[in-house]
């Protein structure tokens, strides 16, 4: 999986890139909010996203997380494709998209071309929780997070597929009986150990 590309821009469109990365020339299918962020730029980063169908692989190009992980929840509602999701991100902003959908408001998700009611209502109840959730965990922020050691131990943990609540406890834990706990390694063995 291709993560993100960083090179320069060869060509800009308002739904298409190619980035020169190496001397290899990737096309990025992208958004109207990606263009207007990397408009003026020579060069950047895009976060990517390979699509692959039967009978394409499309590379999709996101300027920040924020639009590539809706583009991904998008998709996960059934009848919503990678081109009505391009198109719900070309005419809204991220954070507008995720707040038509917290608050309920299918008429706002149906002003988009693509979107009828069904649509709406079927993004808005597939995803209302999904987005409540990654919401609250985003400003949930943990007293960890100003160490860096603490921080990295903490992602290694969930990364593992260990609960946050849980990963926390354990690294506090950890850190509360001192000894030999400087290396992240030595934090999340002894984290794991504990869970």
């Amino acid at each position: 999986m291709i993560a993100f590309l960083r090179g320069s821009f060869a060509f800009k469109s308002p739904a298409l890139v190619h980035m020169d990365v190496a001397g290899v020339g990737y096309e990025l299918q992208i958004s109207l909010n990606t263009y207007s962020r990397i408009e003026q730029l020579e060069s950047g980063i895009l976060l990517t996203y390979l699509h692959i169908r039967e009978d394409a692989h499309i590379l999709y190009g996101f300027f920040d997380r924020a639009e590539k992980d809706l583009f991904i929840q998008l998709l996960s509602v059934s009848g919503v494709g990678a081109s009505t999701a391009r198109m719900m991100l070309s005419s809204m902003k991220p954070e507008e998209i995720t707040r038509a959908i917290l608050q309920g408001n299918a008429k706002q998700l149906e002003s988009i071309k693509g979107i009828g009611k069904k649509s709406a209502e079927r993004i808005i109840l597939e995803l209302r929780d999904k987005l409540g959730k990654s919401r609250e965990e985003n400003t949930n922020i943990s007293s960890l997070i100003s160490n860096t050691l603490e921080q990295d131990a903490l992602n290694a943990l969930i990364t593992l597929g260990i609960a946050r609540p849980a990963a926390e406890n354990a690294i506090k834990k950890v850190l509360s009986e001192g000894a030999g706990a400087e290396k992240i390694e030595d934090v999340i063995k002894k984290a794991l150990k504990i869970l």
